[in-house]
């Protein structure tokens, strides 16, 4: 249980590595393209400089015609200032909303790797459950305080996969049928098990649940993949 703890707990404090590490290079990225960018804008004030320029070298520009064109110049200078300052907001504004973008896509990245780590696990070691308390009067199943609601013949296949668990048994189709039945298991069908447990597993509805708290065991048979310590029939 140590071992399993240090083991999460190392992968955890890996995992908040990896994303520190990443928001940090996806900030440092945007911050050196937002630098990089800006620097290489033109001067707001650029055309107003040059209209400036030609006012200075230009003293013979006396006339009402040149000196409304100088005017019409400085208000058009005026004009184009003012779209590269709102230019400038739009781009911070995409380079913050592109950072936020990148940073969410990292966060969901590394959340999808950590199930998919945790899915692995759980397919290894099967599904861990800390109660199971099967009702046979009531037809119903506690699966960690999850209710299902059972027909009766899945109470009663369920109710024999956990007696053999109790017991460490593994049971055959065969067996399973011949324990419900009365029969002796050389007079059942193999099939006819396997239908049993098909049925319980359709009756639990969720698949991940069924799938791994019903463990076939290739060549031997069926059982319940959960510690027998956790059993409960009333």
């Amino acid at each position: 249980m140590l071992g399993n703890s240090s083991s999460a707990t190392d992968a955890r404090k890996s995992g908040n590595r990896i994303i520190a590490l990443g928001i940090a290079a996806i900030v440092g990225i945007l911050l050196v393209a937002a630098f990089l960018l800006f620097i290489n804008l033109p001067d707001a004030n650029a055309f107003n400089q040059r209209v400036e320029r030609i006012f200075v070298e230009n003293d013979d520009l006396t006339s009402g015609a040149e000196i409304k064109l100088l005017e019409i110049l400085a208000q058009s200078g005026t004009a184009f200032s003012d779209v590269l300052a709102s230019y400038r907001v739009v781009i911070f504004v995409l380079l913050v909303f592109s950072t936020a973008l990148l940073i969410a896509a990292l966060v969901f990245l590394v959340t999808i790797i950590g199930l998919n780590r945790r899915m692995g696990e759980i397919e290894r070691k099967g599904i861990q459950v800390s109660s199971l308390l099967i009702s046979r009067d009531q037809n119903t199943v506690y699966l960690n305080n999850m209710e299902f609601k059972l027909t009766r013949a899945a109470i009663e296949t369920l109710s024999v996969l956990a007696e053999a668990r109790m017991d460490e048994d593994i049971l055959s189709g065969a067996e399973i049928e011949a324990m419900i039945s009365g029969r002796a298991p050389d007079e059942c069908d193999e099939a006819a098990g396997a239908t049993r447990i098909k049925r319980l597993r359709d009756a639990l509805g969720n698949q991940l649940v069924s799938e791994l708290l019903i463990r076939n065991i290739a060549r031997k048979g069926y059982m319940l993949a959960i510690d027998k310590d956790v059993i409960r029939m009333v």
